[in-house]
C-alpha cells in the first residue's frame, strides 16, 4: 500500500526552523516534536491514510471496573459524565530507537546553528517517539559508537518519554568528536539486551568500509534471529557526501573519527567516488533486501516526515 502526503509545507517549516530554533530543554524539544508530528498528522488526514489510532476513534460510555487510563476527563469536566476513549486499533508495538553517536554523525560542520547528522537523528528520534506515545506503544533508546553507550528499556508512560527526551537533548548539545565507531559490536550487543520482539529503527550513516560491510550485516541477522524487525534510517548530507556537490576549487578533507587531512581539488576525484559511492550504497541496499530489513535514505535536507511515514508504513505491515 502506498501513501502520498504533501511534504512541502513541512520542508518550508524544516529549511527555516533550525536556523532559529533554540533548544534550550526538554520543554522545547517536546514542543519541537509536537509541532513536527501534529503536522504530520494534518497531511495525513488529508491522505488516505487509515487504520492507526494516532486519533481515538469515539467515545462510549465508562462501564464500572474498567480501566480509568482511557477516560476523556476534559469531556467529563464539561458533561459531568464519564466516556472512554475507544480506539481503532489497539496493540503492544515495542520500539528500539537506536543512534549512532560516532564523529561522522557530526557532519557537517560548517556553519554555526547547522544541523548536522546526528542532530537530526536526535530529533528524528522524538518526534518518533511523540507519535509512539500517541499511539500508546512503548519505545525505548540506545546509543553507540564503538560501545553501547546507553540502553533503556521500552516503556510507554509520560515519565519513560521525558527521560528520553533528556538523553536526546544531551545528544544534540553534545560536541565531541573523534569517536570512533563499530556498529557491528554495538548492534551485537543491542540484540542480546533486547529480550522482547520489538521493531528496531536505527540510525547512522552506515559510512563503513566495504570489508566491514560482513561484520554489520552479521549483527543485523542477529537482530532478525531474535525476531526484531529492522528499520535502518541511512542519515546523511546526500548533496555533500554522496553527490560532492562542492565550488570548483580545492578543500581540506578532514576525517571527523581519526581527523586525518588531505587537501585536494573536489572535482579531481568526483567522477570515481560518485561511483565507489554508488556502488557501496546498491551492495548495502540489496543485502537489506535480501535479509528483508528496510533501508532508508534519510537525507537531512528533507526533513521528518519521510522518516514518521516509513515508521508507520512499517507498522501497518507488521499489524496485518
Amino acid at each position: 500500500m502506498f501513501y502520498c502526503l504533501d511534504f512541502n509545507s513541512e520542508q518550508r517549516y524544516f529549511n527555516g526552523i533550525f536556523k532559529d530554533y533554540d533548544l534550550k530543554g526538554i520543554e522545547n524539544l517536546d514542543l519541537f516534536a509536537k509541532q513536527v508530528v501534529e503536522g504530520f498528522i494534518i497531511g495525513l488526514h488529508k491522505s488516505p491514510f487509515h487504520g492507526f489510532s494516532v486519533e481515538f476513534a469515539e467515545h462510549r460510555l465508562y462501564n464500572s471496573g474498567e480501566s480509568l487510563k482511557n477516560i476523556d476527563w476534559k469531556l467529563y469536566a464539561r458533561t459531568d459524565k464519564l466516556y472512554s476513549k475507544k480506539y481503532e486499533e489497539e496493540t503492544n508495538l515495542r520500539c528500539q530507537i537506536v543512534i549512532d553517536q560516532s564523529s561522522s554523525m557530526y557532519f557537517p560542520r560548517e556553519e554555526k546553528g547547522n544541523i548536522n547528522k546526528l542532530r537530526f537523528s536526535a530529533l528524528a528520534a522524538a518526534a518518533l517517539m511523540n507519535l509512539l506515545k500517541k499511539q500508546r506503544d512503548a519505545f525505548g533508546l540506545s546509543l553507540f559508537d564503538e560501545n553501547v553507550n546507553l540502553h533503556t528499556e521500552n516503556k510507554s508512560n509520560i515519565r519513560h518519554y521525558n527521560l528520553m527526551l533528556n538523553y536526546l537533548y544531551n545528544v544534540i548539545i553534545d560536541d565531541k568528536l573523534n569517536n570512533k565507531t563499530l556498529a557491528s559490536k554495538g548492534l551485537h550487543e543491542i540484540a542480546e539486551k533486547t529480550h522482547k520482539r520489538s521493531l528496531i529503527i536505527v540510525f547512522s550513516d552506515f559510512m563503513s568500509s566495504q570489508e566491514e560491510l560482513d561484520s554489520l550485516f552479521s549483527a543485523l541477522l542477529h537482530l532478525k534471529y531474535r525476531k526484531h524487525e529492522v528499520i535502518l534510517f541511512q542519515v546523511a548530507d546526500n548533496s555533500k557526501e554522496f553527490e560532492l556537490d562542492y565550488q570548483n576549487r580545492p578543500y581540506l578533507f578532514i576525517d571527523m573519527e581519526t581527523e586525518e587531512k588531505i587537501r585536494m581539488h573536489s572535482q579531481d576525484f568526483k567522477k570515481l567516488y560518485i561511483e565507489k559511492i554508488k556502488k557501496y550504497k546498491e551492495e548495502l541496499m540489496n543485502k537489506c533486501m535480501q535479509f528483508n530489513i528496510d533501508f532508508v535514505e534519510a537525507d537531512i535536507a528533507k526533513g521528518f516526515y519521510p522518516i514518521l511515514n516509513s515508521y508507520l508504513i512499517k507498522r501497518n505491515k507488521m499489524m496485518i
